[in-house]
């Protein structure tokens, strides 16, 4: 038989508690040479055990759990709140510290005495665990009454902090450490409501007095320098004793205060703004500028406004210093594009360069400042200077560094540097047609007169273009390459017909190019009557080119043309290479001593503008290889010319060169007609899959699809549409005058 347990009361229980409570309680007051034994231990564990686990009437648990809550409140009214009430400033929250410690160990303990009674009895009544009470105990009697002049203390402490004074950061951290454990426990925001919220606010107070002294005094780089080392150090803050919770807003503040709301002062500072910053290539504290303002909402766009607006100003500045160039070289009469080309082009080309670097260096490559660098460089390639466009300029420069004895003296490596430049600013040009044709007339002139430097540079260009702009632009190009290769295996396989056939006796040595119509650009040509010696080599060729062709037409281009001729003068025999054309005329004169200005006409079945820019270049040139009658420098109907048997020159061979002409004017009208045809073609393939649609639809889809090549002309499209409608591709409907449907 099992002896029975012997019924303690609660007066005898208790009374064995609060023993042991008091031996705590001393144990806490640091009283030397006092602990628990584990027989003391045991004792008043199995004493509340017993209690709680006797029979009605002597089950004490609910008892034992008030009397819990009396024994905390009692050593805390009795105890830590008169040690509190004495203290102030450091001690105090030293004393604060102190007793939440204390109050943790006490808690533990009595946590440890009473087990049971929170395993089972409080479980079953669903009532507040012993910490929780414990916890409510401290918060009501302890810390609600202080907690403000702590909190105020608190923010002191880390003002000093943020002025460079020496604080106590473990103290603040413990302090801060109370808030968050408290809330935890209650399961409120203690931290946010008592400290983090006061907190938030005397940052904003203490940063915008920061602030407005700093932007006064301050340059722009040091202001900036000021402000990334308070934010740097508010985020160590967070570190040493403030709760990570508090970092968004603590950094937020910080930032509205010190950046977001001085934005417009800090960029447009004078004397040390961002723009004078780009200007003096401060590359350091424009990194600066963007780390900080990336920070905040809506930080960069500004940013990058103040970027293009530069960038504009600076690249509007070259283009004016362009024309004031043309101006006094065109006063000078001397070539304005070659003047244009090597300067704005090169200035221009170094400033994108420039540029391109401090949007990846300092900005980080960021899409807002590609998209600035990109419109301030569309504004400032698509202006025009001195009569000349964007597109004309790039092609002449490419031309020149391209060419044999080109201005531009580059080694390989550089030349593929230039053109890379070159391609990446025809992505700002609206009109990229336009360059096409300029450059595929030079690119045909370098090539029929053997002025290209590299073929493998040349199409080096043409893969760049291809790649940037697509196919469409280059095939013609491309296909004007593979002419000139298979030309020259057309001269090595005439050759060796002529060497076949000698029977065909020709005195003269001929070289002919042969171009595929569609890939070349078209060149003024006229049906010349040439001297007998070049008939017969014309008809020679046509024998051997009909010899390995079939079906395939020749149109003659006399025009592109040239031809050494002696011309035995007086001193001595020259020899000169000319054109076609003036060949023919100087040759006219072995049958004849004096000429008019009709004769030659006649006799050439040359137009008479023409005929009168190759007598310009032989009698009023630098070579005057014509006598004319008036001795004036124009050429009228009324002139009359002979051989100069007089003329001489130091050199046994020279060049007699022809009067440029203009050939601006015919580009631009070959392009204009091509995006006719391109407007005509978007707009049938728009309403060909639409069937249906309003004008400003069509027009706006129209210029989407087009806007790659250039810019299309809105009057233009209504033009181009009216003459769609006349031809029966469109109609208007019937019901509203402004929409179109597409006629099958």
């Amino acid at each position: 038989m099992t002896q029975e347990r012997p019924v303690i009361t609660f007066e005898e229980g208790w009374a064995r508690m609060e023993v042991g409570i008091a031996r705590l309680k001393r144990i806490l007051a640091g009283e030397p040479n006092v602990s628990f034994s584990s027989e003391q231990y045991m004792s008043l564990y199995t004493t509340a055990y017993n209690m709680c686990t006797q029979k009605p009437p002597y089950e004490y648990s609910q008892q034992l759990y008030n009397k819990y809550r009396e024994a905390l409140d009692e050593y805390i009214t009795s105890t830590v709140l008169p040690s509190l009430m004495e203290k102030h400033g450091e001690f105090l929250l030293r004393e604060l510290v102190l007793r939440s410690k204390n109050h943790k160990v006490m808690v533990k303990w009595l946590s440890r005495f009473f087990h049971y009674l929170e395993r089972y009895f409080l479980t079953r009544r669903s009532l507040d665990s012993l910490t929780l009470v414990s916890s409510k105990s401290f918060t009501t009697l302890v810390f609600d009454e202080p907690k403000a002049t702590v909190t105020t203390i608190v923010i002191a402490m880390i003002n000093q902090d943020r002025e460079g004074q020496i604080i106590d950061r473990a103290l603040v951290k413990n302090v801060l450490n109370i808030y968050t454990e408290l809330g935890t426990e209650l399961k409120t925001e203690l931290y946010q409501k008592d400290f983090e919220d006061a907190f938030v606010q005397d940052t904003i107070d203490y940063y915008s007095k920061k602030a407005q002294t700093w932007i006064v005094e301050d340059t722009c780089p040091e202001y900036m320098l000021k402000a990334e080392e308070c934010l740097q150090k508010e985020k160590e803050r967070v570190t040493h004793y403030l709760h990570s919770s508090t970092e968004p807003r603590l950094m937020e503040v910080a930032q509205g205060e010190l950046l977001a709301r001085h934005i417009d002062q800090i960029l447009k500072k004078e004397n040390s703004g961002c723009k004078v910053l780009l200007c003096d290539e401060k590359v350091e504290d424009l990194s600066r500028m963007f780390r900080l303002f990336s920070r905040i909402k809506d930080g960069l766009p500004p940013v990058s406004k103040t970027f293009q607006e530069h960038v504009n100003e600076v690249g509007m500045s070259l283009l004016k210093q362009a024309v004031d160039a043309a101006s006094s070289k065109k006063s000078e009469k001397k070539d304005i594009v070659s003047v244009l080309e090597l300067d704005y082009v090169r200035k221009i080309l170094d400033l994108h360069d420039k540029y391109m670097g401090y949007v990846i260096s300092c900005f980080q490559n960021h899409t807002l400042f590609h998209k600035a660098l990109k419109g301030a460089f569309e504004v400032v390639c698509n202006k025009d200077v001195a009569g000349c466009t964007s597109a004309e300029l790039f092609a002449c420069y490419c031309d020149s560094i391209l060419r044999k004895g080109g201005t531009e003296k580059l080694s390989d490596e550089a030349i593929e540097e230039n053109l890379d430049k070159v391609v990446k600013l025809l992505t700002y040009i609206s009109d990229k047609d336009l360059f096409i044709e300029f450059h595929r007339k030079k690119l045909g002139r370098r090539l029929l007169f053997d002025k290209s430097g590299n073929d493998e540079q040349e199409r080096s260009l043409l893969s760049k273009l291809k790649q940037y702009f697509g196919g469409q632009f280059t095939s013609k190009m491309e296909g004007m390459l593979t002419d000139v290769i298979l030309a020259k295996d057309n001269i090595v396989k005439f050759d060796e017909f002529i060497s076949n056939n000698p029977e065909l006796n020709i005195s003269v040595d001929l070289s002919v190019q042969i171009l595929t119509t569609g890939y070349w650009p078209t060149y003024k040509s006229s049906e010349i009557n040439l001297p007998s010696e070049m008939i017969k080599c014309i008809e020679v060729f046509k024998q051997f080119y009909q010899s390995i062709t079939k079906n395939r037409k020749m149109n003659w281009i006399y025009s592109l043309g040239n031809c050494n001729i002696v011309g035995k003068f007086d001193t001595k025999p020259i020899e000169l290479i000319v054109t076609t054309y003036q060949g023919a005329l100087l040759l006219l004169f072995n049958e004849a001593e004096k000429l008019s200005f009709s004769e030659i006409v006649t006799q050439l079945n040359l137009s008479e503008d023409d005929t009168a820019r190759v007598l310009h270049s032989l009698s009023c040139g630098k070579y005057k290889i014509l006598n004319k009658d008036p001795n004036s420098r124009t050429i009228s109907p009324k002139d009359v010319f002979e051989f100069n048997h007089k003329f001489t020159d130091k050199m046994w061979r020279i060049k007699v060169p022809l009067p440029p002409s203009d050939e601006k004017k015919k580009v631009i009208d070959d392009v204009n007609k091509d995006r006719r045809f391109a407007i005509d073609a978007a707009l049938v393939r728009i309403m060909k899959s639409r069937k249906f649609m309003t004008h400003q639809n069509l027009v706006a889809e129209c210029v989407e699809q087009l806007s790659r090549m250039f810019k299309p002309d809105i009057k233009m499209i209504k033009r181009r549409i009216e003459d769609l409608i006349t031809r029966e591709y469109l109609e208007r409907d019937k019901d509203s005058a402004n929409s179109y449907r597409y006629l099958a």
